[in-house]
């Protein structure tokens, strides 16, 4: 499944997926998969994503 909330809350702050990836500490091609639902980030990667997207688990991870 498509993460289509963290694309739009990275291009929200004008932050490339390489960016990102630095942030979080993983490789760009990690973070499109991520996007394109290739990838299913652990728990840590999700709140290293949410902490440098200034998002909760809950805005970027939860179904709803």
């Amino acid at each position: 499944m498509k993460n289509l909330k963290i694309k739009a809350a990275r291009a929200g702050l004008d932050m490339s997926q390489a960016e990102l990836a630095e942030k979080c500490g993983v490789s760009r091609q990690t973070i499109s998969a991520i996007e394109k639902g290739d990838y299913n980030p652990t728990v840590n990667l999700c709140i290293a994503i949410c902490k440098a997207l200034n998002k909760t688990l809950d805005d970027l991870f939860w179904e709803g």
